[in-house]
């Protein structure tokens, strides 16, 4: 038994998968197995696949969505600790054994993350102040927008099959909703290395595809709210938060003249707004 599992979901990636699965194989740290979810692919992704006889292949038939087949991926996977690569992003030749490393000195954690290198249409760029990542309790943080890589993230399996995969139902922000999840009862620890490049600006990024990516972090957001578990600080953050992302989204309604989201997201902030008030009285 391998000790990590590396899962690639793709999705008609087949001219840029070839790399990434090679920064796989160029790890340092080689106890690994790496299954690749081909999610209904129609390009080339197959036959890519096949020039990698050690990768294990899950091929879905029709498209099911990045949560999906992660999830799949997951459900073969039979390593302790759980990686994720896009298909679009690289790793650094040690990105695994600085990681596993960092864990053998800290047998009890849970899950670490690493700092990334940005490259936008082939230009690599800074990433702005509110992207900045934390160590320990990083509730709070994950709350504004997601801070955390898939690809650069090491999960105790455990713990996923403790707090469950990605939601199926969110076709964006699915790792959002998943980090909130985990950081509401775990600490993450964040390695202030660049162990892996994240590729971006590509017409077929999932970023580029929905607009109003609010809206998915909101219904995460109502989803804590619903399943309870959160302690009253964590709450209180999830709901100052869920009412600015409302207001945002029905401003943006309001100016694209859509009325009827505009009013459903103004309705949604008053009622928690009423929420806070009631609870102060």
């Amino acid at each position: 038994m391998s000790k990590v599992s590396i899962i690639i979901p793709t999705f008609n990636r087949g001219y840029c998968l070839a790399e990434s699965i090679r920064s796989v194989q160029k790890q340092s740290f080689t106890d690994f197995e790496l299954i690749v979810v081909d999610d209904g692919s129609t390009d080339n992704t197959s036959e890519v696949v096949r020039q990698f006889p050690a990768v294990q292949r899950i091929r879905l038939e029709e498209n099911k969505g990045v949560s999906f087949a992660r999830n799949r991926g997951m459900a073969k996977a039979r390593g302790e600790w759980i990686a994720f690569l896009d298909s679009d992003d690289l790793w650094e030749k040690d990105k695994l054994a600085t990681q596993m490393k960092w864990i053998e000195d800290h047998p009890d954690q849970h899950a670490v993350y690493t700092d990334e290198i940005w490259i936008r249409n082939g230009v690599r760029v800074n990433p702005m102040d509110k992207h900045r990542k934390y160590s320990g309790d990083i509730f709070r943080h994950c709350l504004p927008l997601c801070i955390v890589s898939p690809s650069s993230v090491l999960l105790r399996a455990e713990l996923l099959n403790e707090v469950g995969g990605f939601d199926e139902s969110m076709p964006v922000c699915e790792d959002y909703d998943l980090w909130l999840r985990i950081a509401k009862r775990y600490p993450f620890h964040f390695i202030e290395e660049k162990l892996i490049v994240k590729r971006g600006g590509h017409e077929d990024q999932l970023s580029r595809k929905y607009w109003g990516m609010d809206r998915w972090r909101v219904h995460a957001l109502e989803k804590l709210l619903k399943a309870n578990g959160l302690d009253e600080k964590q709450r209180d953050g999830v709901v100052a938060m869920l009412i600015e992302k409302c207001g945002i989204l029905a401003n943006g309604y309001g100016k694209r003249g859509k009325n009827r989201d505009e009013k459903h997201y103004r309705n949604l902030a008053a009622r928690y707004s009423g929420l806070v008030e009631g609870a102060l009285k």
